[in-house]
């Protein structure tokens, strides 16, 4: 019974499961016909056109310095109608370039887009950072940013080119966020060997740039706080789209040294010489270092003079803006140190790259109007030699020594510390980023090869990193980033004096023959209505021979000279430019025979 019951239930159960999938299937079948019918009378609806997604502005940038050179950094990012340039500063010249003061970056692209130009954005006072800005602000008038010590260093340099009434200083802080069109600048600390100094990151409409400008890791920094790694780490975690990145130290394994380390050398050097006049030549900009010095000179009762204009203007700002803390009484006028005991006195000054017109060089050889340097004297060089200046600096300490001056630098004692980044800073700057891109910035070509070499140790691929040059131009978009084929213009821009631009290849050129060859003047006077010779030629020299000494090759260049114009006007070439190339040609090519040598022939042919 009891099976049977369950059996009849389990029957009912299936029909009436039956019952409901036959009635589901005759509902749906009388549903679906009027369905059917309905739509039969509805007008066809009209289809509407999926929306395409906008394409996201194409993302530019470019170096116009700074890029298989030491100095002259500028970078420049475009996008759409909006320019933002970072950093604008001064290269050194070449031996080659004679008389040549500065060397500034080619601004004719930015002159002819001024009108995008949102803002010059500054990472550091630094001479190759913002060195140009007063040339650059000549003919583009735009909002400088920069922190509070940066523009006050460029304070000085505007006064002096009269342009700080026009300019417009944009003062910041790290942290702080910048809008420029359609760009969003933020300023982030990092350490170097000048205070304020800040990396940027970029936000553009492809993603976020970071510009480290220079920087180093420096856990005990003096008087400042630490690179702020968790924003960076932040901003990696979030996405960077491109790195850029400084090279200087590249070469360098291991970490750069704290700055504190310094002083504490500087302890050691004021106990040591508690019976000498110290003197300490270091770079102006090095405020931190300048701080040191004073806290060393107050804790040995000494006075600090500060000489060197560039020094002066620099520990102004510095104390200024309070970025130094110096007490009452220790800083006194370089008029003044005959006053005091010469074991009492520190004297901090300009000079440590062996500059000609530095404080440093002045004093060396007794050309220094306040000081003159005895065997009392202890000079200390917290400095390293930029590359190219240890001849100068070689000069000034052999100068040092043959007046029987003390001389410390850094090879024979701890002085000196870069501010720039080594191999682990650079890999933890990469780490803490984790960029899709990265362009090496900041150095010679070797610097930039071995930075991408190691981006790709790595695990960075190597179609990612584009090891670029002045002029050339990386654009970004959503398919990748490239170079373009077009480079824009770019280049060197020499300054004489207050001359820009109006030394060229071909006066440089000049310059170096009248070096090395010196120069020929022949001058020559001829009838124009005649045809005929007058007077002359008359051949002079300066600095090829000494005439007096030499007076049959003098007399041989003037027979030739003599020849070739009075051939030549008896041929009928009375031209005044036909005269001259005939007569250079046949000094040049007498003067060659005999000497083996080409000076610079200059013809003047006078017409009467």
């Amino acid at each position: 019974m009891a099976n049977t019951n369950t059996k009849g239930s389990s029957t009912q159960k299936w029909r009436k499961g039956s019952t409901k999938k036959q009635t589901t299937k005759t509902t749906a079948k009388t549903t679906s016909k009027a369905t059917k019918a309905t739509k039969s009378n509805r007008t066809p609806a009209k289809r509407v056109p999926k929306k395409t997604k906008k394409a996201l502005p194409k993302l530019k940038i470019f170096s116009l310095g700074g890029l298989n050179e030491i100095g002259k950094n500028i970078t420049v990012l475009e996008c759409e109608n909006d320019i933002i340039v970072i950093d604008c500063g001064i290269g050194f010249p070449d031996d080659d370039m004679l008389g040549v003061d500065l060397v500034i970056p080619n601004f004719s692209y930015l002159e002819a887009n001024v009108d995008k130009i949102r803002g010059v954005f500054i990472t550091h006072g630094h001479e190759d950072h913002i060195g140009s800005l007063p040339y650059f602000l000549r003919s583009i008038n735009v909002p400088v940013y920069g922190t509070k010590l940066t523009l006050g260093i460029l304070e000085n340099k505007l006064i002096e080119h009269k342009l700080l009434q026009s300019s417009k200083l944009m003062t910041v802080s790290a942290g702080d966020k910048v809008s420029a069109g359609c760009f969003k600048v933020e300023f982030i600390r990092v350490n170097h060997s000048i205070a304020d100094a800040c990396a940027l990151a970029i936000t553009t409409p492809q993603g976020v740039v970071i510009h480290t400008g220079d920087f180093k890791l420096d856990l005990t920094p003096v008087e400042s706080k630490p690179m702020d790694i968790a924003r960076l780490g932040e901003l990696g975690n979030a996405g960077v789209l491109m790195l850029l990145c400084e090279s200087t130290n590249v070469e360098r394994p291991g970490y750069t040294p704290s700055e504190s380390k310094v002083g504490l050398s500087l302890e050691r050097i004021f106990s040591q010489a508690e019976d000498k006049r110290i003197i300490i030549a270091t770079f102006a900009s090095n405020v931190h270092r300048v701080q040191q010095i004073i806290n060393s000179s107050v804790r040995h009762n000494r006075k600090v003079a500060v000489t060197g204009r560039s020094m002066i203007n620099v520990v102004n700002a510095a104390v200024r803006l309070g970025y130094m803390n110096v007490p009452d009484g220790v800083l006194i006028d370089i008029d003044n140190i005959k006053k005091y005991p010469p074991e009492k006195i520190t004297i901090v000054t300009t000079g440590s790259q062996g500059e000609p017109m530095s404080a440093l060089y002045r004093m060396a050889f007794s050309d220094h109007d306040k000081i003159s340097l005895t065997d009392k004297d202890l000079v200390v060089l917290s400095s390293s030699a930029i590359p190219g200046n240890e001849p100068l600096v070689g000069k000034i300490v052999n100068e040092l020594y043959r007046r029987g001056v003390n001389v410390y630098h850094d090879s024979s004692v701890e002085v000196h510390v870069s501010g720039h980044a080594c191999q682990e800073e650079l890999k933890l700057m990469h780490s803490l980023t984790k960029p899709k891109y990265f362009m090496p910035i900041h150095g010679e070509y070797r610097h930039l090869i071995q930075h991408k070499e190691l981006a790709e140790g790595m695990g960075m691929p190597s179609e990612n990193i584009f090891v670029s040059d002045i002029g050339k131009v990386i654009e970004i978009d959503e398919d990748g980033a490239r170079f373009l084929p077009t480079p824009v213009p770019a280049g060197k821009i020499l300054i004489d004096g207050s001359g820009m631009g109006d030394v060229g290849n071909i006066v440089l050129r000049d310059r170096k023959n009248l070096a090395e060859s010196g120069v020929i003047i022949a001058v020559a006077t001829i009838s124009s209505d005649e045809g005929i010779l007058l007077a002359g030629p008359e051949i002079i020299s300066r600095g090829f021979v000494y005439v007096r000494e030499n007076e049959e090759l003098m007399n041989g260049a003037r027979e030739i000279a003599t020849a070739s114009i009075i051939d030549a006007l008896s041929r009928g070439a009375h031209e005044w430019g036909d005269l001259k190339s005939i007569l250079k040609g046949a000094i040049s090519k007498y003067i060659f025979n005999k000497t083996k040598r080409k000076p610079l022939i200059l013809p003047i042919i006078m017409t009467i």
